[in-house]
């Protein structure tokens, strides 16, 4: 998802908006681009088997259409688009907007929780997307060469692993190739579903509604289920809203309405043509689009828009990763920046290996697409559903609609996600337990960390001595030596425990003391006008804030070297940073459970340093130990 940054703005015209389109052509259609690979054959073929006659595939292919239609184009282009924090979307940013307009509000507690349990979600659906693009793509080789059959999972597997080792190096390179590959691809599957349609024109009467109403009244039981399936041919409709920081609003609508929409539509229309006419070619509709001799070519082809797909999703768990990091519900983790010129690409090892290792579980486990499909869907569904609900909060709470206004547009959207999402559940004993499993293990590790996280700053902020007090008493009884010290502390209020216990070891003071918070923001990117708040104490000490935004890379030293009301310029090598290094102590007061707060010691134990996360030189650091309990 990270291929291209930008500020988010629509201000991208003319050329640079046309290339924006194309790049977003490649990254972020890449997962809904991929659908038509296994969406239309799972319908007719998966859990629920349907019956080939004309009833059935016209009404599929009409769900289709209209899924797409009120799914992406009305809720996600139209509307959640809109909701966008200073240019950057997705959960965790519609959540922070929510949280910084309505804190104080009785509701805002389950809608933070409903909001970071969408982004456990998406963690599930970020390891099944690889699996199943990559795997669905290689598939095709058994049609094409069916002496290769027997590969199809080694070579899988050969793929994913490559893919997660080259993350390394950053997208940049290969993101520039994005583009014009997916471009190719949507034009091939348009081109094959045109000439199949134009064998059977008939099949262009199911863009109309009263198909897909046909197919409900004739058999609602059947209809019903078959939204299980149906359902995968909109996954990926999340991504557009997650990536709209990257390219921009206007340049995501336009390559979606004028050139992905109708590509894909040709395509399951064309697969629905060819299926009226050979039952047989249900075995894989897609590749038996193309003539025999071309199989081969789409298959490689297929591959590789599986690869940008997988690409974007990898990427998207990155950038959700260090936007839970930045607002508090994650650890502090190792990011590697991959760009310099480009912010927003960055590599998290841990998250990469981990998630490589899970996607090759998942391929061994499940070992086909159509397996895995029976997985796919529920996080998705369930994401889809809680966006719904904060776009309710949106329109009411944030940009006070009528209820009337409202209301229509809701009950449409709760009624297709609530459809989707219970079609979802009957797939749950067949795999649907994955992201559900997934996604419960990681709401508790990020629920576990932000209760935590605060816990600690209480108990911190409960044993602080005043400032004052301490001025008053040490400041003159201190030997002071030169240099400067900045103690890093997470509370804006009393004495950083560092600095007790640095009095305490040492019995000095520098000249310049400097009491420094780091505060993230609820906005994606703050301005530098805004990034220092310096407060002047006595006899040498200051009260500093920097603040940046969950989308920033914090950097303390290059924000120190700006300051230039503070007693003098800031030079490094006279500077020193102290941190505490807390110990958790398990204590009976009612504040977790215990299991939490050994979970949450665990995680604190692990977490990256703060030396690194913010970026300190390493041989100016003193780290001092102390013990909280919680």
């Amino acid at each position: 998802m990270d291929s291209v940054a930008v500020d988010g703005h629509d201000h991208h015209h003319g050329q640079a908006g046309w290339k924006l389109a194309v790049s977003a052509v490649g990254v972020v259609f890449g997962d809904i681009g991929t659908s038509p690979l296994y969406a239309f054959r799972e319908t007719f073929a998966g859990h629920h088997p349907l019956a080939l006659d004309r009833l059935h595939i016209l009404g599929v292919i009409s769900l289709m259409f209209w899924s797409m239609m009120i799914v992406v184009t009305l809720k996600y282009v139209s509307i959640i688009m809109r909701a966008d924090n200073k240019g950057e979307g997705g959960s965790l940013a519609l959540l922070a907007l929510i949280s910084g307009r309505s804190a104080g509000q009785r509701w805002t507690r389950g809608i933070v929780l409903l909001g970071v349990f969408a982004t456990a979600l998406f963690y599930g659906d970020s390891m099944i997307t690889p699996a199943v693009s990559v795997l669905g793509a290689v598939e095709g080789l058994s049609v094409a060469a069916p002496a290769f059959g027997g590969l199809v999972l080694p070579i899988a597997v050969m793929i994913l692993v490559f893919l997660f080792s080259i993350q390394r190096n950053g997208t940049a390179r290969v993101g520039a190739l994005f583009g014009p590959i997916m471009i190719v691809y949507f034009l091939v599957i348009a081109t094959l579903g045109l000439i199949s349609i134009v064998a059977d024109p008939g099949v262009l009467w199911a863009l109309t509604p009263d198909h897909a109403v046909m197919f409900f009244v004739d058999d609602p039981l059947a209809a019903f289920l078959a939204l299980g399936s149906v359902v995968l041919a909109v996954t990926g409709a999340e991504a557009l809203y997650a990536d709209m920081g990257h390219f921009g609003r206007n340049p995501i609508r336009v390559s979606w309405l004028w050139f992905v929409l109708p590509a894909l539509m040709l395509n399951y229309m064309g697969q629905g043509a060819l299926l009226l006419r050979d039952a047989g070619a249900l075995e894989s509709p897609f590749y038996m689009l193309a003539p025999e001799s071309l199989r081969l070519p789409l298959v490689l082809l297929a591959t590789m828009a599986a690869i940008i797909a997988s690409q974007a999703v990898i990427s998207g768990a990155f950038s959700v990763t260090q936007q839970a990091s930045q607002l508090g519900f994650m650890p502090r983790l190792r990011i590697d920046h991959t760009s310099a010129a480009t912010a927003g690409q960055i590599y998290i090892p841990l998250i990469n290996w981990l998630l490589m290792v899970m996607v090759i579980l998942l391929v061994l486990t499940f070992q086909s697409s159509s397996n895995l499909t029976s997985a796919y869907g529920i996080a998705v569904t369930g994401a889809m559903f809680i966006d719904t609900c904060l776009l309710a909060v949106v329109l009411f709470a944030l940009w006070q609609w009528k209820w009337w206004q409202a209301a229509p547009l809701l009950v449409l959207f709760f009624i297709v996600d609530l459809a989707y999402f219970a079609a979802n559940l009957t797939k749950v004993p067949d795999g649907g337990w994955f992201p559900l499993f997934v996604g419960f293990v990681i709401f508790t590790m990020l629920t576990t960390w932000s209760k935590g996280r605060k816990l600690m700053i209480e108990r911190m902020r409960e044993s602080a001595m005043p400032m004052k007090v301490f001025i008053q008493s040490a400041a003159n009884s201190a030997t002071r030596v030169p240099g400067t010290a900045v103690f890093m502390t997470s509370t804006p209020e009393g004495v950083p425990h560092a600095l007790l216990h640095n009095l305490k070891h040492n019995k000095v003071l520098h000249e310049r003391v400097i009491l420094l918070t780091v505060k993230i923001v609820d906005e994606p990117y703050v301005a530098e006008g805004r990034r220092v708040g310096l407060e002047h104490l006595e006899s040498g000490f200051h009260r500093m804030i920097l603040r940046y935004g969950f989308m920033e890379e914090v950097d303390v030293p290059a924000a120190l070297k700006r300051v230039d009301n503070c007693e003098g310029e800031f030079r490094m090598m006279e500077t020193s940073f102290f941190l505490a290094r807390q110990t958790l102590l398990p204590s009976t007061q009612p504040g977790m459970m215990i299991w939490r707060e050994k979970l949450f010691a665990w995680m604190l134990r692990n977490a990256e340093s703060a030396m690194e996360f913010f970026r300190l030189p390493t041989n100016r650091v003193v780290e001092l130990g102390s013990q909280v309990e919680i």
